[in-house]
């Protein structure tokens, strides 16, 4: 079988699928941020920047984790793992991307922006992964917040400020991420176990974190509703949360007593396209006009 190239085992340590999404919730925070669409070249150089800090994040996380990513099945494929790449490439690759990043915020967008993404960057590449990770079973609860700032990096992209709603987006994913992640423990806790990483189901069992999962999913589905108490999104929005978060809550209803192993991993997986719809709902809302006004327009329209 031929080897991956050099540039793919680069693109690898990004971690592409996670830094995806990371960039998803920043240019809905952009779009959310103004009532039309955003001045074009601050949401593009936003987004690049964005993405580079993301991407630099997660080169760091191989570099500080690859002892344990060859301990685990889920990360043993990993391009430092194998040794397809050398420590100090990826850490040069890691710095480059992140002063690139830097650059292009600072330049063409606001040094709020660079500050805020430089904090998300350290707090997810140095505090999460070096520290967090390995000190608490709290450490996704904790760590989580740096993995919610990017809709607030959007916004103030396009904007120079840290709006309320642009924190309400924040607590949204920031209440999400324990309920995703430990779906994802349950599943590989014999991984976690074996790196000796104190993931919640290893340190406290399974049963005690499909009840964490449970009660996390329920504060989160409260939470979803206060865009709509806000004043941030309509009746559009409130309608789609509530669905998604029905689901998620029989998935984690479910988990309390799976039909297989396998359930969790549908859990995780059910969460990832869970926050993906939900800011899809709130981005839709935001542009329709208020439902209960829709039907007012359309009568004087015919007049």
């Amino acid at each position: 079988m031929k080897s991956p190239s050099l540039l793919r085992q680069y693109l690898a340590v990004t971690k592409p699928r996670i830094v995806a999404l990371i960039v998803f919730t920043a240019i809905i925070g952009m779009l959310l941020a103004v009532p039309g669409l955003p001045p074009w070249r601050e949401a593009i150089a936003g987004t690049v920047g964005i993405w580079l800090a993301a991407a630099s994040a997660a080169a760091i996380n191989h570099l500080i984790d690859q002892r344990i990513d060859k301990l685990m099945v889920r990360t043993a494929h990993r391009p430092l793992a194998v040794g397809a790449l050398r420590p100090m490439q990826v850490l040069v690759f890691a710095l480059a991307l992140g002063a690139l990043s830097m650059l292009i915020l600072v330049l063409f967008d606001n040094l709020l922006t660079a500050v805020l993404t430089l904090l998300g960057l350290i707090g997810y590449a140095v505090v999460y992964t070096a520290f967090l990770k390995r000190a608490t079973p709290q450490n996704i609860v904790i760590g989580g917040a740096a993995g919610a700032v990017p809709p607030i990096l959007g916004w103030t992209a396009v904007t120079g400020a840290v709006h309320p709603h642009a924190l309400l987006l924040f607590l949204i994913i920031f209440i999400w991420t324990p309920p995703h992640f430990w779906a994802l423990a349950i599943f590989r806790r014999d991984d976690y176990a074996r790196a000796h990483v104190p993931m919640l189901p290893v340190t406290h069992g399974v049963e005690y974190t499909r009840w964490h999962v449970l009660l996390y999913t329920v504060l989160l589905v409260v939470i979803t509703v206060l865009p709509y108490l806000t004043g941030m999104s309509g009746l559009f929005y409130l309608g789609g949360a509530l669905v998604l978060g029905g689901a998620f809550l029989w998935y984690a209803i479910r988990l309390l007593d799976p039909p297989d192993d396998f359930f969790a991993m549908r859990v995780f997986n059910y969460s990832i396209i869970y926050l993906m719809a939900l800011f899809a709902f709130l981005l839709v809302d935001h542009y329709l006009p208020p439902l209960d006004v829709a039907p007012t327009m359309i009568l004087e329209r015919v007049q």
